[in-house]
C-alpha cells in the first residue's frame, strides 16, 4: 500500500492540482447560484450570453466569468476563467475555492453559522486532495483496461466487462468505475476529513478497492432483527447465503465454548472495527455481548462506500454496514430506520409487483431481505446500534438470464478508459450511428424506462424511489437501448400511506424521537419533492445535460422528449389515479411548477440546522 500511495502522490503535478481546484470551484459556483446563496439575478450578462459580471458591492469589486453557461433548471455551469476586478481596473485571477469564498463572502444572501465557511473550505480542500489521487489512479487503471480490451478484441469497455466477468462482478466493476465524479450537486463530493490518504485509497470504490468485512458475533438477545416474510430466522438465512463463512464462524464460537444458537453472525467493516468499534463498544466486548473476532469476507465496496458485494464467483448478497467516517458532510452510520424499513418496503413493493404485470415488465428491485441492529434487551435502546448494524440486499437481479446489461446510472456519465467520452456514448454507438436522431431515440427509451415505473409507484401507491444516479441501475439490451429500471435502497424511502392503503396494502411505519420519519400521512409534498429531487434533478436532468454537451445540441429537443415522456406517463396512469383532481395537481407539480431540490450547500453553511431544507429550481419542462 505504501508503494501505491507513493506512486500516486509522485504522479501529482501542478496541472492536476489546478484541475482539481477548477473542478471544486465549478461545483461551488453551481451550488451557490442554484441555491441562491448568491443571487443569480444580480449577474450582468454580455450579449454572447457567456461572459458575465457579478457586482461585489461591499468591497467595490466585480467578479468576472469568462465563460458561464445557463443550463436548463437554472443551474450555472462555469467553463472558463474567473477574475476579480477592483476599483482601479486591476484584474486578479481567482484560482482556488478559498479565494472565491473570500471574495463572495460579504455578498451571501444568508448568514453562515460560526466557523461554517472554514469547515466547508476544509472539506473542499480534502475533497480536492482525494479527487487528485483518484484521477491519478484512474490514469493507471485506464491504461491497464485499454490493454485488456485490445487483447480481447471487444468493441468497448462495456462489451469487455460483459464478456469477461461474471454478471454480478461486471456490474460491480462498472459501479466502482462510476464512483469517480460523485453527487452532481454536492460541493464536498469527495470529502473524507480525518481519513488518511492510505485509507482513502484502500477503502474507496473509485480506486477499485477490495475491503474486508469481519464476521463478528453478537448475542442474539442483544439484537433486533427485521426480515421480509419469506426469510426464516437470521442464522438459517445467513448459513444458506454464506455457507463457508457460516461454518468457520460457528467453529470459532465452539472453540470459545459458545453455542452458535445463542449468537448472530454480524459483519463489521474492517476500518470501522479497528478505528471505532473496539473503542466505542469496549464495554460490550469485555462483557461478552460482542465477540469481534471471526472469519472475514473480501468485498467490493460500491459507490455508496459502505454497501459491499462479496468478491465470489457465485453471487452473494450485498452487505450494507455503518462506517464511522465523515463523507460528503455526513457520518455514514446505519440507523434503525433503515434496518426496520428496508425489509418492510421491500415486502410492500414485491407484493405490488406480483400483481402488476405492466409495472413488473419495466421495474425490478434489489430486495432488502434482512436487517439487524444492536438493541438493548431491557431499555429497548437502538441509538448506539447505528454504528453496529447491518442490512442485506440480494444481488440476484444482477445475474441476468435475458442478456440485459446492468449499469449504474452514475457510471454512464463517467468517462470511459478508451476515448475519455462518457460511457453512455458507447451505448448510443452500438447501433453504428450517433446522429441526432439516434441520440434522441436513445434518450427517449432511457427516460421512459426511468419515469414510467418511478411515477407509477408514486402516483398509484405513494411510494417514492430515491432514483438518483447511485441508486438507479439501468438494464440495456444488445442494441444499447434501455429496457428496465432496477432500483435499490429503501431504508430512507418516503411513502404516502393513504394511497397504498386505498389499494388494500399496509406498511408498519417507523417512528423514533430524533429520527426523521419516512411516512407522511398528511403531506404528499414531502414525498413528491423526494421523487423530483432524486429522479428528475439529480438523474434525468444530468443525463440530458451530458448528452447535450457531448453531441453539441443547441436546441431544446432533449427537454421536449423529457416533457413528452412525462406527459405520456401521466396519461398512461390517469385512468387508475384515485381522482381527477389529484391527477391535475400532480401533473402540474411535475410539468409546470418549479422543482424542489435539496439545499446541500445551505445545509452545510447552517451547520445542519434543518436536514430537509430545500430550494426551488426553474422547471425545464415548463418551457420545453
Amino acid at each position: 500500500m505504501d508503494k501505491r500511495i507513493s506512486s500516486l502522490t509522485d504522479a501529482v503535478d501542478e496541472n492536476d492540482q489546478a484541475n482539481a481546484a477548477r473542478n471544486a470551484m465549478n461545483r461551488l459556483i453551481r451550488c451557490i447560484f442554484a441555491e441562491r446563496i448568491l443571487e443569480p439575478s444580480a449577474l450582468l450578462w454580455a450579449r454572447d450570453n457567456r461572459q458575465a459580471w457579478f457586482p461585489l458591492w461591499p468591497s467595490r469589486r466585480v467578479l468576472h466569468f469568462s465563460d458561464l453557461r445557463t443550463a436548463p433548471a437554472g443551474t450555472l455551469q462555469n467553463r472558463g476563467e474567473i477574475e476579480v476586478l477592483d476599483g482601479t481596473g486591476a484584474r486578479h485571477r481567482i484560482d482556488c475555492p478559498v479565494a472565491l469564498m473570500r471574495e463572495v463572502g460579504p455578498c451571501l444572501t444568508m448568514k453562515p453559522a460560526p466557523d461554517a465557511v472554514e469547515n466547508l473550505l476544509r472539506d473542499v480542500d480534502d475533497s480536492m486532495r482525494n479527487d487528485i489521487l483518484a484521477r491519478c489512479h484512474r490514469q493507471t487503471w485506464s491504461a491497464e483496461l485499454r490493454e485488456k480490451i485490445a487483447e480481447s478484441g471487444a468493441p468497448g469497455f462495456l462489451a469487455y466487462v460483459q464478456a469477461n466477468l461474471p454478471p454480478h462482478l461486471a456490474a460491480m466493476t462498472l459501479d466502482q468505475w462510476g464512483a469517480l465524479e460523485g453527487h452532481p450537486l454536492y460541493p464536498t463530493w469527495k470529502a473524507k476529513p480525518g481519513l488518511a490518504a492510505a485509507d482513502v485509497i484502500a477503502l474507496s470504490p473509485e480506486f477499485g478497492a477490495r475491503v474486508s468485512l469481519r464476521i463478528a458475533a453478537l448475542r442474539k438477545d442483544w439484537a433486533y432483527v427485521e426480515t421480509m416474510p419469506h426469510v426464516g430466522n437470521y442464522s438459517e438465512w445467513f448459513s444458506q447465503k454464506f455457507p463457508d463463512v457460516w461454518l468457520d464462524w460457528a467453529e470459532g464460537l465452539k472453540a470459545r465454548n459458545q453455542s452458535p444458537e445463542g449468537w448472530l453472525p454480524f459483519p463489521v467493516h474492517a476500518w470501522h472495527l479497528e478505528n471505532f468499534v473496539r473503542r466505542e463498544f469496549a464495554a460490550e466486548i469485555s462483557s461478552g455481548i460482542l465477540h469481534p473476532d471471526g472469519p472475514e469476507i473480501v468485498t467490493l465496496p460500491s459507490m455508496s462506500f459502505r454497501t459491499m458485494l462479496p468478491e465470489t464467483t457465485e453471487p452473494r448478497p450485498f452487505i450494507k454496514v455503518p462506517v464511522a467516517i465523515w463523507m460528503t458532510s455526513a457520518q455514514r452510520n446505519l440507523r434503525a430506520k433503515s434496518v426496520h424499513m428496508g425489509p418492510r418496503l421491500s415486502a410492500l413493493i414485491s407484493g405490488i409487483l406480483s400483481k402488476e404485470d405492466d409495472l413488473r415488465d419495466g421495474l425490478e428491485i434489489f430486495l432488502e431481505e434482512l436487517g439487524a441492529i444492536l438493541h438493548h434487551p431491557d431499555r429497548g435502546d437502538e441509538h448506539p446500534g447505528c454504528f453496529l448494524s447491518v442490512v442485506y440486499r440480494n444481488a440476484d437481479p444482477l445475474v441476468r438470464q435475458d442478456g440485459l446489461l446492468p449499469v449504474t446510472a452514475a457510471a454512464l456519465l463517467t468517462a470511459g478508459p478508451l476515448d475519455r467520452r462518457p460511457l453512455i456514448c458507447e451505448l448510443i454507438a452500438r447501433n453504428g450511428n450517433e446522429c441526432e436522431a439516434a441520440v434522441a431515440t436513445f434518450f427517449r427509451a432511457y427516460v421512459r424506462s426511468v419515469i414510467r415505473p418511478t411515477l407509477a409507484m408514486y402516483l398509484l401507491y405513494g411510494i417514492a424511489f430515491e432514483a438518483h444516479q447511485q441508486n438507479s441501475t439501468i438494464l440495456f439490451d444488445d442494441y444499447g437501448m434501455a429496457r428496465k429500471l432496477l432500483i435499490r435502497d429503501f431504508g430512507d424511502g418516503r411513502t404516502f400511506p393513504p394511497l397504498f392503503k386505498a389499494r388494500g396494502y399496509d406498511l408498519k411505519p417507523f417512528s423514533r424521537k430524533g429520527i426523521l420519519p419516512t411516512t407522511f400521512d398528511d403531506d404528499i409534498g414531502l414525498v413528491r419533492s423526494f421523487v423530483i429531487d432524486a429522479c428528475f434533478v439529480c438523474h434525468l436532468h444530468e443525463v440530458a445535460l451530458c448528452l447535450q454537451e457531448q453531441y453539441s445540441s443547441t436546441d431544446n429537443k432533449l427537454w421536449r422528449i423529457l416533457r413528452e415522456e412525462t406527459e405520456e406517463a401521466f396519461d398512461w396512469l390517469r385512468p387508475r389515479m384515485l381522482s381527477e383532481a389529484f391527477w391535475i395537481e400532480e401533473r402540474e407539480a411535475f410539468l409546470e411548477r418549479p422543482w424542489p431540490t435539496r439545499s446541500v450547500l445551505r445545509l452545510i453553511l447552517e451547520r445542519f440546522r434543518d436536514y430537509r431544507v430545500e430550494h426551488q429550481l426553474p422547471n425545464p419542462l415548463a418551457d420545453a
